[in-house]
């Protein structure tokens, strides 16, 4: 095997190549999708497509870079391209990253695998391949499709942060590849709220997107991820994490101010996304931080200023004059219409659900509900939120397991990084940690962790969080 592994080591005029490659790749892949010039670029796609491998089969963290940067743009292959299934690319890239990662196994301990955080997102999966044999009777095609999201990239998506976000430079580079990918959502938010929608993103509200996105009269600003309520949780997650990492870690100026502008420019999209929800990832993530900062000064001042907005848009009504912010506002209200309609629903599933404590099956509810289940009861009714959705597909049982492991992991994440003594370290993953309490909170409210980019960003932070704290015990216990 090192001599296959020689043979496709890269010096720097092959990786010029291989760059000049992926670009006429991309441009030939548009071209091909605009026009008839399938012969044309054919040969280009090719060569495109064996630079990918190459950079893939060269070093696994490549094929998870790939991956992260695909999760965040196939929503633009989707609409301006179609034809094509491309939530399938995601399982393809993920492939072919644990192919290279076979490939190179003489370089992994695959013994740090070994850990609760894997085992129990493998019973979660099993826990689902056995909800096939719920009587209550899914289809099975709905189930497969349901079961992708909820199980199936999970037990891929984890181990792979386990053993490849491991060292502090591959750290950076993850943090460094969700903020600029986050930022370019931001701009194309901005874009379609100042200037309007693409065609593709045009087309998207005239198939019906229009009903969920264009609120009295206001777009809901949803860039190039699956709608809306993905786009402002992303951006509330990234918004947290940027300015955390902004007053807490040891930069320059230079770094400290960029950080801060790219956190405001995340709120302002996580605003103008009209996903109210979307507040909650940055009111918990920010309880997180505070709680394992273990700097009293940081609990004071942290507990005072959340305090502070909180009055601001409980008990006033200031800046009601904006849109954006009146429909922040409505969040924190019990009395809002739209979260009555969400009781009532809930109300509508707890009375159908007695006497099914496993559930309805997956696919049930939501969107593959709709699309093959449309005879069951529970695909009549919106689930408005992912822990109502594993509710309704799991059952009660299936709901408290689920509950209790992601508690659980909260714990345990929170444990390490206490015990965690390399300040730098320890502050970027309380950030990644803070972010993905936020994002399950916010998943009460709407389906945004079983969605991608969410999805992939969460599974990888706790990866990373049981990897570091794996490294730093075991340079305790070598002293």
């Amino acid at each position: 095997m090192p001599r296959y592994q020689e043979a496709i080591k890269l010096n720097k005029r092959n990786t010029l190549l291989i760059i000049a490659s992926l670009f006429a790749f991309v441009f030939s892949y548009f071209s091909l999708a605009q026009a008839n010039y399938a012969y044309t670029f054919f040969p280009v796609v090719i060569l495109g497509a064996v630079a990918v491998l190459i950079l893939i089969f060269r070093e696994p963290f490549n094929g998870l870079i790939i991956t992260i940067a695909y999760c965040f743009l196939m929503g633009i292959l989707d609409r301006e391209i179609g034809g094509l299934p491309y939530g399938m690319g995601i399982e393809v890239f993920l492939l072919l990253t644990w192919l290279s990662v076979w490939y190179h196994a003489d370089k992994f301990d695959f013994k740090v695998l070994n850990n609760d955080l894997i085992w129990l997102t493998v019973a979660w999966f099993v826990i689902s391949v056995l909800e096939l044999f719920n009587l209550a009777g899914a289809s099975p095609r709905g189930w497969l499709q349901e079961i992708r999201s909820t199980a199936l990239y999970p037990m891929l998506i984890t181990p792979l942060g386990v053993l490849l976000i491991n060292t502090n430079k591959r750290l950076n580079i993850f943090i460094i590849l969700i903020f600029s990918l986050s930022f370019l959502a931001t701009l194309n938010g901005i874009k379609q709220a100042k200037i309007g929608p693409t065609s593709g993103e045009q087309a998207f509200l005239d198939n019906g997107g229009y009903v969920t996105h264009v609120i009295f009269g206001h777009l809901r600003i949803f860039s190039f991820f699956s709608d809306a309520s993905q786009f402002g949780p992303s951006q509330a997650h990234i918004a947290l994490m940027a300015i955390v990492l902004a007053l807490s870690l040891r930069l320059s100026w230079g770094k400290r101010i960029l950080l801060l502008i790219l956190g405001l420019l995340s709120f302002y999209g996580m605003l103008i996304s009209g996903t109210r929800g979307a507040l909650f990832v940055i009111a918990f993530g920010v309880i997180m931080v505070i709680a394992l900062s273990k700097r009293l000064k940081i609990l004071i001042w942290g507990s005072s200023i959340a305090l502070f907005f909180f009055c601001i848009l409980k008990l006033t009504y200031i800046g009601n004059s904006n849109y954006d912010i009146y429909r922040l506002r409505t969040s924190i209200n019990p009395e809002d219409a739209s979260f009555n309609v969400r009781l009532i629903n809930q109300n509508k599933i707890a009375e159908y659900m007695q006497g099914k404590p496993f559930g309805g099956g997956l696919g049930v509810i939501g969107h593959w509900g709709r699309e093959y289940n449309k005879d069951k009861y529970l695909s009549t009714i919106a689930p408005d939120s992912y822990w109502v959705k594993v509710w309704a597909m799991y059952g009660i049982v299936g709901f408290v397991i689920f509950f209790c492991i992601w508690l659980y992991w909260f714990g345990k994440c929170s444990g390490l990084l206490w015990n965690l003594k390399e300040r730098q370290i320890r502050t970027k993953l309380i950030a990644l940690l803070a972010g993905v309490a936020g994002i399950f909170v916010c998943s009460y409210g709407n389906e945004v962790m079983n969605a991608m980019p969410s999805l992939i960003v969460i599974h990888l932070s706790l990866g990373a969080v049981y990897a570091f704290s794996r490294i730093y015990k075991e340079k305790l216990t070598d002293k």
